[in-house]
Order: C-alpha cells, then structure tokens, then sequence
C-alpha cells in the first residue's frame, strides 16, 4: 500500500472532534472571563481591556479551529496544520492564559 492510497481510518474524525473539544474548552474560559468581570463588583479598566482582548483571542481560536474542521473534513489523507494556523493556535492559547489572569487579579 503506497503512501497515497493510506487509509487513515478513524484518526481524521478524532483530531475533528478534539478540536470540537478544544473549541468548546475555549468557550467555557471565555464565558468564565465573562462571569468574573460581572461577579467582581468594581469593574476597572483592566477588567475590561482583558475581558475584551479574550473575546477577540477567543474568535480567532474559533477560525482558525473551524478551518482546521474543514479543511479535514475536505482532504483525504489530511494534510499537516500550515505553520501559521499552529502559531496562531498556540498564540490564541497562550493570551486567552494571560488575560484570564489579568482579570483574576
């Protein structure tokens, strides 16, 4: 069997549904920075700047996972993440950490 003609069983259908996960994982940090700015009472700037920053990082996690789901569901044999979507992934994980504990403290 030659490398084009693979058969990659089950492994696309389980990297779409961890990035489903993944997504949904980002929701919830995203709706926890939500709660905490409304729940802490005294609403500063900082609050807000890092409430918004997370809702922007968090759309930009939500496109490049989409593209991802497509693009796996479109290709067989899916092809490897392009550097910049990884990058970007892992930006949009690292700033959703920062920000959340900006608005912790």
């Amino acid at each position: 069997m030659s490398a084009l003609t693979r058969d990659p069983g089950l492994q696309p259908e389980r990297t779409r549904l961890a990035w489903r996960r993944t997504t949904l994982a980002f929701t919830v940090a995203a709706v926890l920075a939500v709660r905490q700015v409304v729940r802490h009472g005294s609403v500063t700037a900082g609050d807000v700047v890092a409430f918004a920053l997370s809702a922007v990082v968090w759309l930009g996690f939500l496109a490049v996972a989409h593209r991802r789901i497509r693009t796996m569901a479109v290709r067989r044999p899916p092809g490897a993440m392009p550097f910049g979507q990884a990058v970007a992934a892992t930006a949009c994980t690292l700033a959703l950490a920062v920000f959340a504990v900006a608005i912790v403290w």
